[in-house]
């Protein structure tokens, strides 16, 4: 089946793409207003771009009126923010901060969410969350619906009981962190998982 995207709708553009590339994982953004009102939004548009400089990038849709959600204003406004990764005890709370509260609702509070201050910028970090980068925005493009903002990673914080120290190594599987999938609502968990070693060339051609 071919898709011509000059001829489908935006809609069915999203139903496919999201529908394709998935896991997604998540950026569970959180930013605060210039006011000092905070809040939290997950999104799943979201990766590590390269490690130097340490940035990611995540795509930020807009309202249906064209205009910026809480997350994409305060970003903009402030030029810093939280992103913080989920964890499968997390999943309940992170879903209720994409429901559609009015403008300035702090939805950290909404979720019961406990935060601790973080090093370098004024939104707080999630205190349950497995891992959180603070950021600091290097360039935000509007592009059509969505404003594509690319930050540096100033702080990196993992929890203590996912690293170690010795080896300088994550241990991911314990964190059970969860991705987006396909539909509606379909998350994913990283628990299937299968290796395979990076080829060099050297060994494909035999060499010793």
């Amino acid at each position: 089946m071919h898709f011509d995207f000059a001829d489908v709708s935006a809609t069915d553009r999203y139903r496919l793409m999201a529908s394709a590339i998935t896991p997604r994982p998540i950026a569970w953004v959180t930013s605060q207003s210039a006011a000092g009102v905070r809040n939290a939004a997950p999104y799943s548009f979201f990766n590590m771009m390269g490690a130097n400089p340490p940035i990611v990038a995540i795509g930020m849709m807009r309202q249906a009126d064209g205009t910026h959600k809480d997350s994409a204003a305060n970003v903009i406004d402030t030029q810093e923010f939280v992103v913080n990764l989920v964890c499968e005890a997390d999943a309940q709370a992170m879903n209720l901060t994409c429901i559609d509260a009015p403008a300035g609702v702090d939805e950290i509070t909404l979720a019961g969410l406990a935060t601790v201050p973080s090093l370098g910028v004024a939104p707080p970090r999630i205190a349950s969350a497995p891992v959180a980068m603070e950021c600091r925005v290097l360039q935000t493009q509007e592009i059509g619906t969505t404003t594509l903002v690319i930050g540096q990673v100033l702080h990196f914080h993992v929890g203590d009981a996912f690293y170690d120290p010795e080896r300088r190594r994550i241990d991911t599987p314990a964190m059970h962190l969860v991705g987006r999938v396909h539909g509606t609502g379909f998350y994913a968990r990283g628990t299937d998982l299968f290796e395979l070693q990076r080829p060099t060339w050297a060994d494909f051609v035999g060499e010793k």
